[in-house]
């Protein structure tokens, strides 16, 4: 009897529970950290549903908490509620507080808060971080370290994340200020919502605090573009402004993986404005009614928001059919690997468009940069593609079943969620709950990204010891 109650006791169950946490790190940190967001959410979830967090003191429903906490923590930007009215200044502050922790990542703040609070960064705790900045770490086998990031550089690289993140936000909330008061912004309101929009801008959220949006700065070119270059950078990701940090005139220097996201997100960058300018040039619910800088700034600063940035000045919903499509493209690509950035990432559409040009050269391998591309990667880059399509197809489908809405505003706006955008065509303020809840789970897969998902359900795989025998199917 006595073991049965020492079994049972507080501090019994207390030690049970840090057993599973600590076998739940060591075992799989995709799991833990899929764990960690789902538990961030919660408690966010539960913090703007208190009537404090509402302007008017009311209890926000339970989905338009859950929606906006994952909107939140995930740095997405789409809400079912009025970013500009509905919550109060603790609100703001909670809304604010959580981009910034979904921005740096869960695992890369754990590691961070460790270090501080012991001076150093154990092993433990740099292979945490280093899942967060290559989700490669955290797919199981062995991992080459000829990458972007060593495991030794993981604290300097953790570093640069903190610092970076403060010195963005607080340089671009010092450019945006005057701005915001020159457009009318009382001076007052201005010293919040400058450091806010800094925020939303770096981490690629898209909320906007004030009434209108960035639309009231549509003639303000200097706030837009300081706009546009925070979300450039935090879209590039910590491994580039790391890399960028050290070897800045030495391009010799650069990573692979540096080269490949600034290349490609310049190219998709200047790629997205054209496609936008020539389809929408004479739409007079968009471009149609501006003369010609305007829409070719209009044009580029659509193309820079739709790869995560999530703000507009233009109505998306008023876009034609052939742009909701180019912009979803762009969407899915989404930003940088370990960046604020959701979708594919760039850098996994360069190996996938790499890979394809070498098997039409004939080439052996893929090479590109002098350097070779494993196999791994390749497979891993194609398993990303796969993943992320069949998350938006399954969403796409069952929210088009929900509402009967226009299935092209449905799959812009499910990928919108997916990469982690904030565009929407309107569909997402009017979803029913149950529509709700399934947008609020693609945002977290998009997030979490579908690599470090399979990984989770991969953790318990067993390795196989023996190859079987190769036969070719036909393909293509």
């Amino acid at each position: 009897m006595s073991s049965i109650v020492s079994d049972s006791s507080p501090g019994e169950r207390l030690k049970s529970a840090g057993a599973w946490f600590k076998h739940l790190i060591i075992s799989s940190p995709s799991r833990f950290a899929i764990v960690v967001f789902a538990l961030l959410i919660m408690v966010f979830t539960v913090l703007l549903s208190l009537p404090i967090a509402a302007a008017d003191r009311t209890v926000t429903p339970l989905s338009d908490a859950l929606f906006t906490a994952v909107s939140t923590i995930c740095v997405t930007g789409l809400t079912t509620v009025d970013m500009a009215t509905h919550w109060s200044a603790f609100g703001n502050v909670v809304i604010f507080i959580g981009v910034n922790i979904g921005g740096m990542g869960v695992l890369t703040l754990a590691s961070l808060m460790g270090m501080a609070i012991s001076k150093r960064l154990g092993l433990r705790a740099k292979l945490m971080a280093a899942g967060d900045t290559n989700p490669l770490r955290a797919h199981g086998g062995v991992v080459n370290e000829s990458q972007t990031v060593r495991l030794g550089e993981v604290g300097q690289l953790l570093t640069t994340v903190a610092l970076s993140t403060l010195l963005i936000e607080g340089v671009v909330a010092v450019l945006l200020y005057p701005g915001l008061v020159m457009a009318g912004i009382d001076p007052l309101t201005a010293l919040w919502e400058a450091p806010y929009y800094a925020a939303m801008s770096f981490t690629n959220t898209g909320f906007t605090p004030n009434v209108g949006g960035v639309a009231v700065f549509a003639d303000d070119y200097f706030v837009l573009t300081v706009l546009m270059i925070s979300v450039f950078l935090g879209s590039i990701g910590f491994p580039v402004i790391y890399t960028l940090a050290k070897h800045v005139w030495h391009v010799k220097r650069w990573s692979l993986h540096t080269k490949l996201t600034l290349v490609t997100t310049v190219l998709l960058f200047l790629l997205g404005a054209a496609v936008f300018l020539v389809l929408e040039y004479e739409n007079p619910r968009t471009f149609g009614s501006m003369d010609a800088v305007d829409t070719t700034f209009q044009a580029f600063f659509l193309s820079a928001m739709t790869r995560s940035g999530g703000f507009s000045v233009v109505d998306i919903g008023g876009l034609n059919g052939s742009s909701l499509v180019a912009g979803s493209m762009l969407m899915f690509v989404g930003g940088g690997s370990a960046s604020t950035a959701g979708g594919i990432k760039v850098t996994t559409l360069a190996v996938l468009a790499i890979a394809v040009w070498s098997e039409a050269k004939g080439r052996q391998s893929v090479e590109v940069f002098g350097r070779r591309i494993p196999s791994d990667v390749q497979r891993v880059a194609l398993s990303v593609v796969a993943w992320g399509a069949t998350i938006v197809a399954l969403s796409t489908i069952i929210i088009a079943q929900i509402t009967k809405d226009d299935i092209a505003h449905v799959l812009f706006d499910v990928i919108s969620a997916f990469g982690t955008v904030g565009l929407s065509t309107g569909l997402t303020e009017s979803l029913p709950d149950s529509a709700t809840y399934v947008m609020a789970a693609t945002i977290f897969m998009g997030r979490i990204g579908t690599v470090t998902l399979a990984a989770a359900v991969a953790a318990t795989s067993r390795s196989q010891l023996y190859s079987l025998p190769v036969e070719r199917p036909i393909v293509g």
